[in-house]
């Protein structure tokens, strides 16, 4: 291991020493400081963001603003870390929530800013400490980051990016001052990473790839349900574990839908991404832009058909498609990571509900009826972390974020992920 990572390390583990001792309250108010210095900078961040991975600005922007609103929920937040007491003939009767020590993220580049700080934010106000290995685009990203947070009085080594790629991991995990790991990413990179963290019994969090249902049946405010499933499919470029993925329709309605969502999908056309009026621009890399033809192709090979097609007009440039696909094809089983939709139809809502279910992912999905009956059905036999009714899958701080399956284990957002990297230590006498 490089000195320098190593120094970082022993810095982190240090910093823990004494921020573990820092009030609950004390760090919620550097958590504000934090957030009212990315909102008041939310333009120049969100150019950092455009610039690393090719976000429209106008999104990126909302990324940093959306960062700030989830600071300012946990600098807020009820200390539900405070011992408990609980009821029992001994003198000492209490459950001690106690920080793990330093954290490693492993973060993606889809939302440079927003992936590193919900898992942050949590992490470090339980009173660890957090060392990062960002996605090798976004450097820029993650030492803006740990900029931010010294800025709003943060101690040095409470929060670290290091500059390190992909074959590093393994090593930093494994060292001795690293207490647990959270990876948002694939599911290879994810089970990479959960392995090493098993073998040396150390905690993971893992948030994983999805291919989200988007269920519109015949009830269904159809006007609504296709402006928002093409903007639920195509903001970042579809680069978005918790896009709609597979939109699953109802044959009574077919026909009615159809033309309505086409007309809603082609209103993103590839633009300058530094323009705020742009809503889709290229992918992040041309390789990830290559792997999507591909997976296009495959589809077809397989006997999809072609609604819109996916027109590549340059290196990560795309004029998005949708297809038609059928049970038994194999792409079903496969996240597509960009701009390409998947449209099957069910002949009714028991066959939707095993459509949206037959896949190894579990991570969120969207249900379009005004029914109640029809709402509940779906809300009770979905497999994901998060059931939408008549919107799209957004996280919001605070509700938990998660998913099942192979989306991954444990939970960003909300309350509860301040429990992630915590021990329950209990205390008798």
């Amino acid at each position: 291991m490089e000195q320098s990572i190593e120094n970082k390390l022993i810095k982190a583990d240090k910093a823990f020493s004494e921020w573990k001792k820092v009030p609950f309250e004390d760090r919620q108010k550097l958590i504000a400081k934090a957030a009212e210095i990315l909102k008041s900078n939310a333009e120049k961040f969100g150019m950092i963001i455009t610039k690393e991975m090719n976000k429209p600005v106008s999104q990126s922007i909302a990324e940093v603003e959306k960062c700030a609103l989830m600071m300012n929920y946990y600098a807020d937040a009820e200390n539900i870390l405070k011992p408990e007491r609980v009821d029992s003939q001994y003198t000492y009767s209490e459950i001690h929530y106690v920080p793990k020590g330093v954290i490693l993220g492993v973060m993606p580049w889809n939302f440079p800013f927003w992936q590193v700080l919900r898992f942050a934010v949590p992490a470090i106000l339980a009173g660890n400490t957090v060392v990062l290995k960002h996605a090798s685009i976004c450097f820029g990203s993650g030492n803006a980051i740990e900029d931010v947070l010294l800025e709003a009085g943060f101690p040095e080594g409470v929060f670290q990016n290091l500059e390190i790629g992909h074959k590093d991991v393994k090593e930093v995990l494994e060292h001795k001052t690293i207490a647990g790991v959270s990876l948002t990413g694939s599911e290879k990179a994810g089970a990479e990473v959960a392995s090493i963290a098993g073998a040396n019994i150390k905690k993971s969090v893992l948030e994983l790839g999805g291919s989200d249902a988007f269920i519109v049946l015949d009830d269904a405010d159809l006007d609504e349900a296709a402006k928002v499933g093409a903007l639920a499919r195509l903001q970042n470029c579809g680069q978005t574990c918790v896009a709609a993925k597979r939109f699953i329709i109802d044959e009574k309605i077919e026909d009615a839908f159809l033309p309505k969502f086409i007309e809603e999908y082609k209103k993103f056309v590839a633009a300058d991404p530094m323009d705020k009026e742009t809503k889709i621009a290229g992918m992040a890399r041309p390789d990830l832009a290559d792997d999507l033809e591909k997976q296009f192709e495959k589809a077809l090979e397989h006997g999809a058909e072609i609604i819109l097609p996916l027109e590549r007009i340059s290196d990560t440039e795309f004029t998005p498609g949708l297809i038609r696909v059928k049970e038994g094809n194999p792409i079903l089983q496969e996240e597509l990571f960009g701009p390409l939709g998947m449209v099957l139809v069910a002949k009714d809502d028991k066959e939707a509900l095993q459509m949206a279910n037959d896949i190894p992912f579990g991570l969120s999905n969207s249900v379009w009826t005004k029914d109640n009956a029809r709402q509940l059905f779906f809300i009770e036999n979905l497999e994901s972390g998060t059931v939408n009714i008549n919107r799209m899958t957004s996280s919001d701080p605070r509700f938990p974020f998660g998913g099942t399956k192979t989306s991954g284990y444990g939970t960003e957002l909300s309350l509860l992920a301040l429990k992630e990297f915590v021990t329950a230590k209990t205390i008798l006498g």
